[in-house]
């Protein structure tokens, strides 16, 4: 038999199936195969009788990780994004199948054998009668560990005289096994009733459409729970790993062990662990963010994506791809139902809902009538002009103050991070900015650096200016670091916690920060975007949001739609229980309609002026756009490449239709990871759009430079 076999190695160059001798396996297995002089990992994606090579290596057949249902998967992702064949299939497959050796890590176990006359032997051997009687009363014991509690000698004289029997056991890892919340016994409102009974009897896609505290949750699990009495199984997909120790302790305390964690933060041994046990039966949940919509579940019934309209779900580094796009792809083939559930869904899912693409199921209440919280926005320019030079208005001073004093909590969300989001000299207007990206450097205190947020590099921090000497060193933008030191400066006794990216740098930080704050441990929790979504605390009474027009004046049309769904989910914080709740949201721009329509809660107000607003200036939903990123070593090779594929575009234009826009142009950001950076920007119809993709893609190949990128993205989540 002649093995069509993907090798794991990721280069353009052999992007294609090689072939090998081997037995009759199944599609999808992992072999071990030797490439171009050296040892490697292939998966098997076709057989076939014969060859065109007279001579062909042996594959070695090690396992079958993949099914013929993913792997069908990988040919629409590879159609769909231009993807290579390897770096989809690794999405498939925990690191530890990507070596030729056992991937499972295995320990000595020892039990007691059963010997005659064990007493007369061990007489004058008292440890090694302990031991002996503990494996007995136990069951059996790791070695590492029998040898740690009675001794090596005691327990090698044992093995020496036959009197134990040793197996290799793999020891499995739980990741965050310490949450496992109390089962509740909830009733579900007749809109919860109605909301699963049509998941789980109709089929499609279906837009879950319910203000935060609605129950979403309780909808996801009771579907759940359906698709597992009938023998299916389920992924569900949060948005942000921040969130998954809470989903996965109301999801532990609902269904157990069928539960398994899919996420980066865990290490190989628990990611493999949580795998295996997906792939054989054990678990039949996937829980994580975007990457558990690859787990190795057969047999499918539900995909549900909270927080839908979330941009993590947008893979933006190779392997390119939309989690949205990939759940439907995978539930179409599975018959299973996708579910999109948001309070603020994006603009395409609500305009699919309403064109009858997708099935809308609305919740617009929350839970026991508890009322949203009241909104009170607050004009920074007015505050500025009374002299107020604090980043706290004096109505969310005195609301901290007040709630402190009642002893309830407090959320302040600012979605930057550091202290200071640039240092200039006043004397002669330096900025400090990173070597290798065109960005300003971000000034953090705690740690007393200069920190690049693109490439992650360090500097000195600086007491005077490297241009003119001047110590006159102006900080720029605050940041969530410098909202903790005026915080502590107005509350001395605050208990304050900080959650951004610069706190949560250990896998178990995420759980720690949101579990100290929940047990009562701090009263402020000030945070970036990732405190704004699903989390439910009981005694949060009060939300602040600092400069909420932050994210309002990007040169990006998703200004708009972002700045309203932050606001609204970090204010759903607010009054989940029944305390009342208020919002206090601090902005320089009160009278613009995003603030009009988010201080009501009104998702169909801000939705319909919205999609007015793109319908006619033509961008999308209604159109699609695509931006070729050209980044290359020397600039020359950059221009060369952006203008092959700019003037390819300009013919396309003149033998199809007319582009909506195309251009051509540095990047906003010219330099990052020390490359420099060129793009060609277009909006093209739906219609043009798929005439003309696969041509995007060829181009991107052919003019690809020699030391550098080239790569075309569809409605980017960043323009910079």
């Amino acid at each position: 038999m002649v093995l069509e076999v993907i090798v794991d190695i990721s280069t353009a160059e052999i992007d294609r199936p090689f072939d090998y001798e081997g037995e009759d396996v199944p599609l999808g297995s992992r072999v071990a195969v030797s490439f171009a002089g050296r040892n490697a990992v292939g998966f098997v994606i076709g057989k076939k009788l014969s060859s065109d090579f007279p001579e062909l290596k042996r594959a070695k057949y090690l396992d079958t990780p993949i099914s013929e249902e993913q792997l069908a998967l990988m040919n629409a992702m590879r159609e769909k994004y231009n993807l290579r064949h390897i770096d989809v299939l690794r999405l498939f497959v925990p690191s530890k199948l990507r070596e030729e050796r056992d991937p499972e890590y295995k320990r000595i176990f020892l039990t007691a054998a059963e010997v005659e006359n064990a007493e007369e032997t061990l007489k004058r051997a008292p440890r090694q009668r302990e031991a002996l009687e503990y494996l007995l009363k136990s069951g059996g014991e790791y070695l590492s560990a029998l040898s740690e509690r009675f001794g090596a000698g005691a327990v090698n004289g044992l093995r020496e005289k036959g009197l134990v029997s040793e197996s290799s056991v793999h020891e499995s890892k739980v990741p965050l096994s310490e949450l496992s919340g109390r089962k509740k016994q909830v009733a579900l409102t007749e809109d919860q009733q109605e909301a699963v009974r049509r998941i789980t009897s109709e089929k499609g896609v279906f837009l879950l459409h319910g203000v935060t505290g609605s129950g979403k949750t309780e909808v996801y699990m009771s579907v759940i729970e359906r698709m597992l009495e009938r023998g299916k199984t389920a992924i569900m997909l949060v948005p942000e790993i921040a969130l998954t120790p809470q989903i996965l302790g109301i999801f532990r305390a609902r269904f157990g062990d069928l539960v398994a964690l899919m996420h980066s933060g865990l290490n190989a041994g628990e990611r493999y662990d949580e795998w295996k046990r997906l792939k054989d039966g054990e678990a039949r949940i996937a829980v994580g963010p975007r990457s558990a919509v690859f787990a190795p579940l057969s047999d499918i019934g539900v995909i549900i994506i909270d927080e839908e309209h979330d941009s993590s779900y947008v893979s933006e580094s190779n392997p390119r791809y939309d989690t949205k796009e990939v759940a439907k792809l995978r539930a179409a083939a599975c018959g299973a139902a996708l579910v999109l559930g948001s309070a603020t869904p994006a603009m395409e899912s609500y305009l699919n809902a309403t064109e009858g693409k997708y099935h809308l199921i609305s919740l617009k209440k929350r839970i026991a009538a508890y009322p949203l919280p009241e909104m009170e926005i607050v004009d920074m320019v007015t505050e500025f002009r009374y002299g107020n030079r604090s980043l706290f208005s004096a109505a969310l001073r005195d609301g901290i103050g007040a709630a402190l004093s009642r002893k309830e909590q407090v959320i302040l969300f600012l979605n930057r991070r550091g202290f200071a989001s640039f240092v200039m000299c006043k004397a002669c207007g330096w900025v400090a900015k990173c070597e290798d990206c065109d960005v300003s450097l971000t000034y953090h205190k705690g740690e007393n650096v200069l920190k690049c947020h693109c490439c992650g590099k360090r500097y000195h921090a600086l007491s005077k200016c490297p241009m003119c000497g001047s110590t006159e060193i102006k900080q720029g933008k605050t940041g969530t670091e410098k909202v903790e030191e005026e915080l502590k400066a107005l509350f001395p006794d605050v208990r304050v916690l900080r959650m951004d990216n610069d706190t949560t740098s250990r896998k178990d930080s995420y759980f720690r920060i949101l579990n100290d704050f929940s047990s009562g441990g701090a009263d402020v929790l000030v945070g970036t975007q990732m405190i704004a979504k699903g989390h439910d605390f009981p005694n949060v009474t009060l939300v602040g949001i600092l400069e909420a027009d932050s994210a309002l004046y990007f040169s990006d049309y998703r200004s708009s739609e972002r700045t309203f769904q932050l606001i609204t989910q970090v204010a759903g914080r607010a009054g989940r229980a029944d305390k009342k709740g208020r919002v206090i949201l601090q902005t320089y721009s009160p009278r613009h309609y995003v603030f009009r329509f988010g201080r009501t809660y009104d998702y169909e107000g801000f939705w319909r002026k919205e999609i007015n607003t793109r319908m006619v200036t033509k961008f999308p939903p209604f159109t699609k756009v695509v931006r070729v990123l050209v980044a290359a070593e020397e600039e020359q090779a950059a221009v060369d490449c952006t203008r092959s594929i700019y003037r390819a575009m300009l013919e396309a234009e003149r033998r199809t239709e007319k582009f909506v826009y195309l251009g051509a142009a540095r990047s906003p950001v010219t330099r990052m990871h020390g490359l420099t950076r060129y793009q060609v920007l277009m909006r093209l119809t739906p219609e043009l759009y798929e005439k003309l993709i696969p041509e995007i893609y060829r181009l991107t190949a052919e003019y690809k430079p020699k030391k550098g990128s080239c790569f075309a993205e569809t409605d980017p989540q960043s323009l910079i």
